[in-house]
């Protein structure tokens, strides 16, 4: 297939990785041309602009920050909706609000394109190995178009309802692994003073029954980062997890209630990104909360 992604973050890039490792023609675009270069390096195709991305493939996958970088990719000069797209598929991937996803949706089919939304569980790991959690929305004729290719990308795609309802889930599955890595932290300083070894520390809380998945996948990192050593490079960061928080609190708002849980957490992320944890992996949020409260 020839396949174009538009948004090259650590999951973008990932995501183009995978295509052009089980024999895609991909094309790629970003709004800073050097993260292309890798992957131009790797056999991708840079267009100069969403524009000429859209003509020369006939799927089109974006994974962008917000619902602004949404609306500068496609509406804007030379934007991905700017030319002739009648009969192509985009698959939507960012972790936005529902509404701004159904707002794309109407905007791509009156263009005579069609649209599937796929917000996606996980980091860049299991983007580079096609093991990410798919769910998905939109109309059952169009998702099976763009099963084959998802099926690429993730382990498990589920197919959750219409336009707006894939991003619904993400909200959902993302909130509580957000709230974890505080809780873990808070959990940590309880137990630190026995200076009992990190890594074990942390296999016994994965085996728990208030263990979860991530502690499992990615236990090392944090045990490195309970004793202050590199525990990696990013790939899902402070300032990632405030943002989609700010966007479930939001969801929230404009469906009648609040989500005070998530609104504590917020504030406290926000605490990390001033003291300089901005850009730091989520394993390491832990840590900050054992070294700022607990030093």
């Amino acid at each position: 297939m020839k396949v174009g992604v538009a948004g090259l973050g650590r999951m973008g890039s990932a995501i183009a990785k995978r295509l052009l490792e089980v024999g895609h023609e991909v094309h790629i675009w970003n709004r800073s041309a050097e993260k292309a270069e890798s992957l131009v390096k790797a056999g991708a195709i840079a267009a100069d602009s969403p524009s000429r991305l859209a003509a020369d493939v006939d799927t089109i996958i974006t994974i962008l920050t917000d619902a602004a970088a949404i609306t500068n990719v496609y509406e804007g000069q030379a934007g991905l909706l700017s030319g002739d797209v009648k009969g192509k598929l985009f698959v939507e991937m960012s972790t936005v609000q529902p509404a701004t996803e159904v707002a794309l949706a109407e905007k791509i089919m009156a263009k005579g394109a069609l649209m599937v939304e796929c917000p996606v569980g996980g980091t860049v790991g299991p983007a580079l190995t096609g093991k990410l959690l798919g769910v998905a929305g939109g109309n059952r004729e169009d998702y099976e178009r763009a099963k084959p290719l998802l099926e690429q990308m993730c382990r498990r795609v589920d197919l959750v309802g219409p336009i707006g309802a894939g991003a619904s889930m993400k909200l959902a599955i993302n909130l509580p692994l957000g709230v974890f890595w505080l809780a873990f932290g808070e959990a940590y300083s309880l137990c630190r003073h026995l200076n009992l070894d990190p890594a074990w520390l942390v296999e016994l809380f994965a085996d728990t029954s208030g263990g979860t998945n991530v502690l499992k996948a990615r236990g090392s990192a944090v045990a490195l980062a309970l004793q202050s050593k590199p525990s990696g490079s990013a790939t899902f960061d402070c300032d990632g997890i405030r943002k989609d928080f700010r966007t479930m609190v939001a969801e929230a708002k404009s469906l009648g209630f609040g989500l005070p849980l998530t609104e504590q957490a917020l504030s406290l992320f926000d605490q990390a990104s001033k003291a300089g944890w901005g850009g730091k992996d989520c394993t390491e949020i832990p840590a900050f909360w054992s070294t700022s409260h607990n030093a």
